[in-house]
């Protein structure tokens, strides 16, 4: 089989690797029919996280159960099947709590899997999936290929953009500021305006990306950045900011932006991964009695909640996909993604 291995920096590859095989007995083999490239890829792409040695990449997909272990009971050959960007087995005390990215037994797609080597990465023609029964929601028929973007957001960036809302406590009435144009952010946009925020912002200076964040419920867009962008916001919230703000990006910029967008007492909720970030003003935090909660999305917790939306068409947060280019092309998705060509490119094989 073919799957996407990254050697260095801007060097990703398809390339032949073994076939996966059933192993754990808990385990299954999925074909994936659709997979992405996640601005976090674009961390190792880039050269800022290093590249010790080539290792399969890729992080969100969906797909067909072509065969499962003697022990899985919940998921069945030929099931569609969502898999978050990471396993997890759903039982263990972390998973029980809702953070399933703390999974005692779970990992990470291309790390380390706890039985030696290196577990699969999600952009190739099959992964194996450990804890099948934890970490695969299985839709409840085969769907419509037009709903394929829309069920591989749940992997990841929808998700991620509804944690983001929930860190910051979104609820009804709630004014919003989301910092960050990415798939990530638009999906915020999506999920506060889901919640019930009565104003949102969306800080762009992209074009296509303001036009998806208006589709999603944005009501402004605010192109200008530090302190500038922090006075807009100000001006537009009574002087003081914003009730919420949704940090997206995961830059020491974006989150000074955010702490400052918000109004005393607010909360900001970060889900962009970090890469060199400063340390929390916390003096400032004191303050002002600004909250910051956040951190890796917890996405399989939040994929039953969501999922009948995608399939009835509430929401359609398939529409971060602007480009789609076959599975041979991956070098092209990776740089499109890295010169902002795209939003999100979707992998197809």
């Amino acid at each position: 089989m073919f799957a996407t291995v990254i050697h260095g920096e801007r060097d990703v590859r398809l390339e032949e690797v073994p076939t996966p095989t059933l192993s754990t007995g808990g385990d299954a083999i999925v074909r994936v029919v659709a997979a992405c490239v996640c601005g976090s890829d674009l961390w190792p792409y880039r050269g800022v996280t290093p590249i010790a040695h080539p290792r399969r990449i890729g992080h969100e997909f969906v797909g067909i159960v072509e065969a499962v272990g003697s022990d899985v009971e919940k998921i069945a050959v030929g099931d569609f099947v969502i898999a978050p960007f990471y396993d997890c087995d759903m039982t263990c005390v972390n998973c029980r709590n809702g953070v399933s990215t703390s999974c005692l037994h779970g990992g990470w797609w291309g790390a380390d899997d706890r039985v030696g080597g290196f577990a699969d990465g999600g952009q190739g023609e099959f992964v194996r999936v450990p804890h099948a029964d934890g970490t695969l929601v299985a839709t409840p028929e085969i769907p419509d290929d037009s709903l394929i973007p829309g069920l591989l957001t749940l992997a990841d960036v929808m998700g991620t953009g509804h944690h983001a809302a929930i860190s910051a406590g979104v609820t009804a009435g709630s004014t919003v500021v989301v910092v960050g144009d990415g798939a990530v952010g638009l999906c915020a946009v999506l999920a506060a305006k889901r919640l019930g925020a009565s104003r949102v912002v969306a800080m762009s200076r992209n074009e296509d990306r303001q036009v998806v964040a208006r589709a999603f419920g944005a009501d402004d867009i605010v192109e200008e950045r530090g302190q500038a962008g922090i006075d807009r916001i100000k001006a537009m919230f009574d002087g003081v900011g914003a009730d919420c703000v949704l940090e997206c990006v995961g830059t020491a910029e974006s989150m000074d932006q955010a702490i400052r967008s918000t109004r005393p007492g607010g909360m900001v909720g970060y889900v962009g991964v970090p890469n060199g970030g400063s340390e929390l003003p916390i003096r400032q935090l004191f303050g002002t009695n600004v909250g910051v909660n956040g951190g890796v999305a917890p996405v399989r917790s939040y994929i039953e909640e969501l999922l009948p939306e995608v399939l009835s068409g509430a929401i359609d947060p398939g529409r971060v996909f602007d480009l789609t280019v076959p599975l041979s092309e991956v070098a092209e998705a990776y740089a499109a993604m890295d010169e902002r060509r795209a939003i999100k490119v979707m992998l197809r094989p």
